[in-house]
């Protein structure tokens, strides 16, 4: 047989040894794993089964009783997992509510975001400025409604419901009617302007077109006193 021959079916053989030799370990990998959890837990309950049910090969109750066995093993993993995860929060919670100064931020921050978190952030349409407590001194406030009801009929048009909060408790704050002229709309997500809001204006989003600020005050038509 001619040595190009000879090559070519090495090659081959080679190639098919490559694609079978996965599948070959992972069926020997599975037969070891049921022969050994399904071979130790099938003759605990096999002289129990009705005659019906043990005519049945013993490699199908091998199967069965492993796949029983690593889904109660996952499950007990599972269990474990969330009540130590929770077990060990829990005390890292209690542990930085003793450190003083942090332990009272870190309650205001988690009362803020149980508050007002990602399931009520919705309530919050926008961010924007207000002046308050005088003009003059612009804070941050969050719009929770721009619709008309009753309060409006004995207001000018256009007013909105805006919340500005207090920091750095922001779960309190101030809720008011304020006309829609003298809103500033800023640009910044509602989770921004809440981070804005806990850092008392220490952390503020990155924006790069400062010469806009201007133009929203001056296009908003309100000239502080």
């Amino acid at each position: 047989m001619p040595t190009s021959r000879i090559a070519s079916l090495r090659n081959a053989f080679l190639t098919g040894l490559l694609l079978v030799a996965p599948l070959v370990v992972t069926v020997w990998a599975l037969r070891l794993i049921i022969g050994f959890v399904g071979g130790s837990i099938t003759p605990l309950f096999a002289p129990y089964l009705p005659a019906a049910l043990s005519q049945l090969p013993a490699l199908v109750w091998d199967v069965l009783t492993t796949f029983i066995a690593l889904c109660l093993v996952t499950l007990l993993g599972y269990l474990s997992r969330l009540f130590l995860g929770q077990f060990v929060g829990a005390m890292a919670e209690r542990f930085i509510q003793t450190i003083p100064g942090i332990g009272g931020f870190y309650n205001s921050v988690k009362q803020f975001i149980e508050t007002f978190g990602a399931k009520d952030r919705t309530q919050f349409s926008k961010v924007v400025l207000v002046q308050f407590p005088r003009p003059g001194a612009w804070t941050i406030g969050f719009v929770t409604n721009t619709g008309q009801g009753e309060p409006h009929a004995h207001l000018q048009a256009g007013h909105w419901a805006v919340f500005v909060p207090t920091c750095p408790s922001p779960v309190n704050g101030f809720f008011m009617y304020l006309p829609a002229s003298e809103i500033v709309e800023l640009e910044m997500s509602v989770g921004e302007g809440m981070k804005t809001v806990i850092s008392c204006g220490a952390v503020l989003p990155a924006w790069s077109d400062p010469a806009a600020a201007k133009a929203a005050l001056k296009s908003s038509g309100f000239r502080s006193s």
